[in-house]
């Protein structure tokens, strides 16, 4: 793979600042970024993923799944960690983790990520990548960590949950993180403008370990960040849609769950339907879930809908939902009904290549460390 040379156009300060000009900056390197993945695909490798703290739902569909799907589609290179260990980062109890990992990867192969061109791999099964943490850590210091807007939200997450205190674990969070994208030496994080500042943490970490180590011909590329679109999905409460909220539809839900969903849907008091993210977002989210599997915008939506009011918007999107989500529902349960070993064959074939590739990082980083003895 090519290392891509990274934009300094993407750096925003630690501290959580987002001037307007830094997020202008990083969208018009992602329209950049987006022409030469068109042109040359293979520039680029792609490091993303979650914490299976649940089988996934309406929400990551629209505002992660199908971008990765996309750009596997373009022939971008993709490593996708199922990221086990960052469950514990908030909480004291994991669960029944085999049996969400195994969920999460039923709802990837349903969205469509492919496992024989998308490397999907679990945190645990690759100890090379977090022996990285360890270097890594003394290339940031404590104030830079508390100032990082990721670690305060979750933290204060955590805290309405009634946990107290935060662990060591949810404190070096981002630089774990900049283990996962650098182990494989991944070039392009998609993000939403709002998670700018933590991909700042990893870009840190690479620069200054090419600094430090590797000054005549740097290492570690410090990775893009492609800003793409992420909406956020309402719950049918009228709040952020939440594996633990029971607000949401999740991928695997079926027909007749679906239909309930949008049935129980806010909406408002208006009877003209208009896209008003901020003064209707209970229409707004049902413009964009429907927009979504349409292929139109919810602009275009709204004006077709206009006067017929929310009983006709809940119709045409719960038409779209049944339809759209019907490949993918289809999908899921042919996979689910090879059994258990189908699953446990694509991970075991994800971590194997993830940790070869990280055992070759990590040599390589001791080298340059001088720490091979």
């Amino acid at each position: 793979m090519t290392q891509a040379t990274a934009s300094t156009t993407t750096a925003t300060s630690l501290d959580g600042g987002r001037s307007t000009e830094s997020v202008r900056a990083a969208r018009e390197r992602s329209a950049v970024l987006e022409r030469q993945i068109a042109v040359d695909p293979s520039r680029f490798r792609v490091l993303t993923g979650e914490r299976p703290t649940g089988a996934l739902h309406l929400g990551h569909l629209i505002a992660t799944l199908d971008n990765r799907v996309r750009l596997q589609a373009l022939g971008v290179e993709i490593f996708l960690v199922v990221a086990d260990y960052q469950v514990i980062t908030d909480r004291d109890v994991a669960g029944d983790l085999p049996a969400v990992v195994r969920e999460v990867l039923l709802d990837y192969l349903a969205a469509g990520i492919d496992p024989e061109v998308t490397t999907i791999f679990t945190h645990s099964a690759v100890p090379a990548l977090n022996q990285l943490l360890l270097p890594f850590l003394s290339l940031v210091t404590v104030a830079e960590l508390e100032r990082n807007p990721t670690v305060k939200a979750e933290t204060a997450a955590a805290e309405r949950r009634g946990r107290t205190g935060m662990s060591g674990l949810m404190f070096t969070y981002p630089v774990h993180q900049a283990a996962d994208i650098l182990f494989c030496q991944a070039n392009l994080v998609p993000v939403g403008q709002d998670q700018l500042p933590h991909l700042e943490i990893t870009r840190t970490v690479a620069r200054r370990f090419n600094n430090r180590y590797a000054a005549g011909r740097p290492y570690f590329p410090e990775p893009d960040a492609l800003v793409v679109p992420t909406p956020t999905i309402l719950g049918n409460d009228g709040a952020k849609m939440s594996k633990s909220a029971g607000n949401a539809l999740e991928i695997r839900a079926g027909e007749d769950e679906t239909v309930a969903f949008v049935k129980r849907a806010k909406t408002d008091s208006e009877r003209h339907i208009t896209y008003e993210p901020d003064r209707r977002p209970e229409i707004a989210n049902l413009l964009t879930i429907g927009a979504h599997f349409v292929g139109t915008t919810p602009e275009a939506l709204a004006e077709s809908v206009g006067a017929a009011g929310a009983g006709r918007l809940k119709r045409v999107v719960t038409e779209a939902l049944v339809e759209g989500l019907r490949p993918l529902r289809a999908r899921r349960a042919e996979a689910a009904a090879q059994g258990p070993e189908y699953l446990r064959a694509i991970l075991a074939r994800g971590n194997a290549r993830a940790d070869e590739i990280a055992t070759c990082t990590l040599d390589d980083v001791r080298d340059l460390m001088r720490m091979t003895y």
